[in-house]
């Protein structure tokens, strides 16, 4: 049986098998399309909220406590504001009561439970008013898109000033948390459907052709035409702990909500690179280790880590006759890419593996390790982020993409795929309805 033949067997199969099973329980998980902003180089989801006609553009943020979006251009009528004191309230990370001294409208009431909106590509930090509305999703069985449901409960979130949108996307509206909080988009699906609470990403490369996608509930996940469950051949790390809080606002003594992974190593075409080890741990302080980010476009490593990965890379590269050119800022290492040859997983670079415990590694194609900038120039994709941040690896966005990464918040596990490219496939996939 040809390929072709056995993709179109599997894809009606599982389309009939998600169909046929509408009308039966609760569903197994939810779908969220992904979009890439080209410009901003930020990733987007579209919520479906209030009367199922109000459609509002979010930025992911993997870091982010809670959702928030300019309430101004939308008809709210399942809006209501959660008061202080009250057990939804006391339930997330509340600063206190908020008032308005305007006309009460969605994002101005009194006696309203406080939280903080915050806008991480500029720094700003808002005190807004805690309400929440219906919210909409679909189901899937992890290739079709099935029926839409509506969360059991009203979800929490905040009305932002439009203030708060400088930096973000101009196709989008505020933000939509992914941090391990109570109020979080996944956390909220998951617990309403009691779903293991799991969610994935499948970050896309391009904004063009299909979304990427993100998964709420678990597997299987299914990316065409490769016809294997993806669930099944994921490597798998342990999420560890920051003891202390990497929040902009926060009380003493609160661990972060952020996602971390222990790293041992790094090297390049399976040559170690060589860094101070204390600097892939975090410390008593909360200082150092290595975080996943979306609203990053690129890893950003401390200046040591990154002029040790740069230098080793270039010798590497020297090796395999890749022809430098002028440094193209943020990055320092670039070169010509017509002396690069190409494959299905990108430019044939040299391999960057990350270690992770138990002897495993997360290996960079090209695709990953590199991005295209001026004609004829490709740079190395990693940035300098300082001598002193307070997190020594912040994985960004485009080492992600075309990755299915799944956050297992049961097991507290972090389990990545092989590139999806790899498989001759990507994150970016049409969904049969």
């Amino acid at each position: 049986m040809s390929s072709a033949l056995h993709y179109t067997l599997l894809i009606l199969l599982l389309a009939v098998a998600l169909s046929s099973a509408a009308a039966q329980a609760k569903p197994k998980a939810f779908l969220y399309f992904i979009k890439k902003d080209p410009e901003a180089l930020q990733y987007s989801t579209t919520l479906e909220f209030s009367t199922q006609v109000n459609f509002v553009d979010v930025v992911l943020d993997l870091g982010g406590e809670h959702t928030w979006f300019d309430c101004d251009s939308y008809d709210l009528p399942t809006y209501k504001p959660i008061s202080c004191g009250t057990t939804k309230c006391n339930n997330v990370k509340s600063n206190g009561c908020i008032g308005c001294n305007l006309p009460p409208k969605p994002g101005c009431t009194n006696n309203t439970c406080g939280v903080s909106s915050y806008n991480p590509f500029t720094n700003d930090l808002y005190a807004q008013g805690l309400g929440e509305i219906n919210l909409f999703s679909t189901e899937t069985n992890g290739l079709a898109v099935g029926e839409l449901h509506k969360l059991p409960k009203p979800f929490p979130f905040s009305c932002a000033d439009s203030d708060l949108l400088r930096g973000l996307s101009n196709a989008t509206k505020g933000m939509t948390g992914l941090a391990n909080t109570v109020t979080s988009l996944h956390s909220q699906w998951s617990s309403k459907f009691k779903l293991p609470h799991k969610f994935a990403l499948c970050l896309p490369s391009t904004s063009e052709l299909n979304p990427g996608h993100m998964f709420i509930g678990g597997g299987p996940y299914y990316f065409p035409p490769y016809t294997k469950n993806i669930a099944t051949q994921l490597l798998t790390t342990k999420l560890v702990i920051n003891p202390v809080s990497t929040a902009p606002i926060y009380t003493e003594g609160d661990h972060s909500d952020e996602y971390f992974i222990d790293v041992t190593s790094i090297s390049v075409d399976n040559r170690p690179v060589s860094v101070n080890a204390s600097l892939l741990s975090i410390d008593m302080n909360g200082y150092g280790g290595t975080k996943f980010t979306t609203v990053t476009p690129y890893t950003k490593l401390e200046t040591s880590i990154y002029k040790a990965l740069v230098g080793d890379f270039k010798k590497a590269a020297s090796l395999r006759k890749m022809k430098r050119v002028a440094s193209v800022a943020p990055f320092s290492a670039c070169f010509r890419a017509s002396s690069v040859a190409t494959s299905q997983t990108g430019p044939v670079v040299p391999y960057i593996d990350i270690g992770l415990a138990g002897n495993q590694h997360w290996r960079f194609y090209g695709a990953n390790s590199m991005v295209s900038l001026k004609k004829d120039v490709l740079c190395l994709a990693f940035v300098d982020g300082g001598s002193k941040p307070r997190t020594s690896v912040v994985i960004g966005g485009h080492q992600m993409e075309n990755y299915l990464i799944e956050f297992d918040l049961v097991s507290s596990k972090l389990v990545i795929s092989t590139s999806l490219l790899f498989r001759n496939t990507t994150c970016q996939q049409f969904r049969v309805l």
